[in-house]
């Protein structure tokens, strides 16, 4: 297996933009990834787009081929991935997998995702999707409903209380305020956040992703290609790429309080890198819900069960903090255009690495640990980047 490097990133700014469709959403991303470091796009031979909801909301399926042809790129391999909220994760271990295999020395990935143009109602439905319909979607069950029987299970089971979890949703403000690509650039403190208004007990507005639009895209290059690309600058190496996933319905769990797939994939990306937990700089985790990102600190192996939502209290995933999280404002302050989501993450982690996060940058940051989840931990992609001499 070849060694994997990102060189190029892109994003466009998260917005309710309505106006802009899908294949031009994905183009801006893709041209601004091309344009970092001034490649040729003619030596890219793959596209992966990661997209969930397109086919339900736009009525568009083969993005893969629409998308190459918007960014011109017509005639190149291209397909589509989907895995719920994770499907731009999902694209992107494609991507990496392609290169790392031999098969290309240059794949663009794409994440892309509309949910804004739709109403409100048909978001709901399309998002419900990421659960087990049989079981679940049938019965009227939402995304919000069932975060909120996984966190009202947890407050119960460990005692603790709605202002737990504020600190992390505060956290996420604060990062996501310096960042010009976030789509919610407001601080805010425990008292907006406990007052937010209630949207299925016990989640608040806080503790939930705001619905929006947006598409970012990465790079993903062999040694010698980065090599000749980067030339001094860093280069940033892909040292993990795994999935771990469990079932769709939360009572076919056999925890309903233990992420499987969290545990999984961080696992096995953690194995494939050689590192331990102390080597992480950054976990920049999947916070659509203040509930997952406690149970992702545990499931990952950074908190003891029930104890994932005290981490931090004291500052520790700040971003001069033991484990800094949300570094750009995470999907609560970034914003969730769910097939999308991995992708930003990846971007984002990258800027951190290469020391172009600007205000919100991480002191001495050299390996990261990136975590898309889709639905509510049923599919769960964990890459390690790192930053080589």
């Amino acid at each position: 297996m070849r060694d994997v490097y990102i060189v190029g990133t892109g994003q466009t700014k998260i917005t309710k933009d309505t106006g802009v469709r899908g294949r031009y959403l994905a183009s801006e991303a893709i041209n601004h990834a091309v344009n970092q470091f001034d490649l040729d796009r003619n030596d890219i031979s793959m596209l992966v787009t990661g997209n969930m909801m397109s086919g339900i909301l736009a009525k568009q399926q083969q993005l893969g081929a629409l998308v190459a042809d918007a960014a011109k790129l017509r005639g190149i391999e291209a397909a589509t991935v989907e895995s719920a909220c994770s499907s731009g994760a999902s694209a992107a271990r494609w991507g990496f997998m392609s290169v790392a295999g031999g098969f290309h020395d240059l794949t663009m990935v794409v994440g892309i995702e509309r949910m804004t143009h739709a109403t409100k109602e048909d978001t709901t439905a399309a998002l419900a999707t990421a659960a087990d319909w049989e079981l679940e979607g049938c019965y009227g069950e939402s995304f919000i409903s069932l975060n909120a029987k996984i966190m009202a299970l947890y407050m119960s089971t460990y005692g603790v209380t709605a202002e737990d979890f504020g600190h992390f949703a505060i956290n996420a403000h604060e990062n996501g305020f310096n960042n010009p690509n976030a789509f919610l650039q407001k601080r805010i403190d425990m008292d907006t956040y406990l007052n937010s208004r209630m949207l299925v007990d016990p989640v608040k507005l806080f503790d939930a992703p705001p619905v929006c639009d947006g598409a970012a895209a990465v790079i993903f290059a062999s040694e010698d290609v980065a090599r000749e690309l980067c030339g001094d600058g860093p280069l940033i190496k892909v040292s993990g790429s795994s999935i771990g996933t469990d079932s769709l319905a939360l009572n076919a769990r056999k925890e309903k309080l233990h992420l499987q797939g969290v545990a999984l994939s961080t696992q096995r990306a953690m194995q494939q890198a050689g590192i331990s937990h102390e080597d992480i700089d950054i976990f920049e985790l999947h916070d659509a819900y203040t509930i997952i990102t406690s149970l992702s600190l545990e499931a990952a192996g950074f908190a003891e069960p029930g104890k994932g939502v005290h981490f931090g209290k004291d500052g520790e995933i700040s971003r001069t903090g033991k484990l800094p999280i949300s570094t750009m404002g995470g999907l609560k302050s970034r914003g969730h255009p769910v097939g999308a989501t991995g992708v930003y993450q990846l971007v984002e982690t990258w800027k951190q690495l290469a020391g172009q996060a600007g205000e919100n940058q991480v002191p001495n940051a050299e390996t990261a640990l990136v975590q898309n989840i889709g639905g509510t931990g049923a599919t769960v992609v964990s890459h390690i980047l790192q930053r080589m001499a």
